[in-house]
Order: C-alpha cells, then sequence, then structure tokens
C-alpha cells in the first residue's frame, strides 16, 4: 500500500485534486479531495472517501445522504498530482439534489439539469439551507434577500445577528412559545449567513458541541482561558 501511495506527488499537492467519472457513460460526477489517510481508505475499502475543506475532516460519500460511490479504478496524471476515478454512483453526486455537480452553463448562468433529489431529505433542513446560502453568493442582490444581505459585508450581516438575538429574548421573556420558534429560527438563519460569509461549514460546529460531550461544562470553560 506504501508504494501505492508514494506515486502520488504529496510534496506538490498536500491535498489531491480528485476527478469522478461514472464508470458507464463517462460522465463527469465532481471533483473533490483527498489527502492521504482519505485515499488510503478509498484503496482498500473502494468506496469513496475525501478530505472536505470546508468541514475540515475526512469523510465517506454519502454518509449523511447514503449516496455512496463505488470505486472501479483509479487513474493518477502525468505529474502525479491529480486522480482520476470512475465509480458506480449510487443515487446522486451533488448536495443538490442533482446526479452531476457540473450543472449550471457558465456564460448563461443557467441550470441545465434537473433536482432528481430533495436535499433536505439527503442532509438535513440546516445543511441544505446552509448551502443554499452559499449558492445566493451568486445570485442577483435585487430579487434575493439573501445575496443583498451578503453584499452589504460584515456590518449588515453581525447587525442581523445580534437583532434576532435580542429578538429572541424578547420573546422569551414574554414566555411567548410560538414567537420564540420563529425568532429562534430567524437567528439560526443568520448566523448561518454570518457562517457562509466566512465558509465556515455548520458540520464543524457539530464537531465542536461533539468534542464537548467528552467533557464537563466546566471542563470545558476552563479548556479557554489563556
Amino acid at each position: 500500500m506504501k508504494e501505492i501511495l508514494d506515486r502520488v506527488d504529496w510534496q506538490k499537492c498536500e491535498l489531491l485534486p480528485v476527478i469522478v467519472q461514472d464508470v458507464e457513460n463517462n460522465e463527469v460526477l465532481m471533483m473533490a479531495y483527498m489527502n492521504r489517510e482519505a485515499l488510503e481508505l478509498s484503496l482498500t475499502t473502494r468506496i469513496a472517501h475525501y478530505f472536505s475543506r470546508s468541514r475540515q475532516r475526512m469523510w465517506k460519500k454519502g454518509e449523511s445522504s447514503g449516496h455512496t460511490q463505488t470505486i472501479h479504478s483509479f487513474n493518477i496524471d502525468c505529474d502525479n498530482d491529480t486522480l482520476l476515478i470512475k465509480v458506480t454512483q449510487k443515487g446522486v453526486a451533488c448536495h443538490t439534489g442533482r446526479r452531476s455537480c457540473f450543472f449550471t452553463e457558465l456564460e448563461s448562468g443557467k441550470s441545465n439539469s434537473d433536482i432528481e433529489v430533495s436535499s433536505e431529505a439527503m442532509y438535513g433542513v440546516i445543511d441544505t439551507l446552509y448551502h443554499t446560502i452559499q449558492e445566493r453568493k451568486n445570485a442577483d442582490p435585487s430579487t434575493s434577500w439573501t445575496a443583498k444581505l451578503l453584499s452589504k459585508g460584515d456590518n449588515t450581516i453581525l447587525k442581523k445577528v445580534v437583532e434576532e438575538a435580542g429578538e429572541f429574548c424578547f420573546a422569551y421573556k414574554d414566555s411567548d412559545e410560538s414567537e420564540m420558534i420563529y425568532e429562534a429560527a430567524d437567528l439560526t438563519y443568520h448566523m448561518l449567513v454570518a457562517l457562509a460569509a466566512k465558509n465556515i461549514s455548520p458540520d464543524r460546529v457539530k464537531q465542536e458541541l461533539a468534542r464537548r460531550f467528552d467533557m464537563s461544562g466546566i471542563a470545558e470553560k476552563d479548556s479557554r482561558k489563556d
């Protein structure tokens, strides 16, 4: 295994770009990255594993959605720094619910592919909302509130977070259950906008919360000191 892994020029690329093709029709499904550990797991299991730059962790393709990729072949390019794999795709490859990630025409900006699977059903509402916010970065601010909010910059984004947090507190103070739920949804949305502006996936927040399960609240607070 070491001999195979060492064929990659890891000094040139700590994260190896990977082009993913459908084994049946050679359709390009997506492009992702593998670190050494992800490549070794992919070679061993023949199931695609990648390193997510947004999540800052390794992930098995389809771990949330069930839309896994079974690998049939690995090919490396002439510079030993890019990989091409051919896979059997279960379900769809793109987080938007489309078969391929390459569904937008560059010049017109139009989609040339229909959504096949609900992304909310695949990933849950928080991740779906985050990805939708990311997509709105390229939308017209005159037609998209999210795009307008992002275009106004940090001060406006943070002002909305503070404003919605305050409104949630007032609803809590009034013991208004329905208003608390409504304002909590607004606050969650605006926090996700702030995270998306800095390209921080909510998965990393989940990782931090999971880390805290292993320590008491007092110990977690103490760990922040100095």
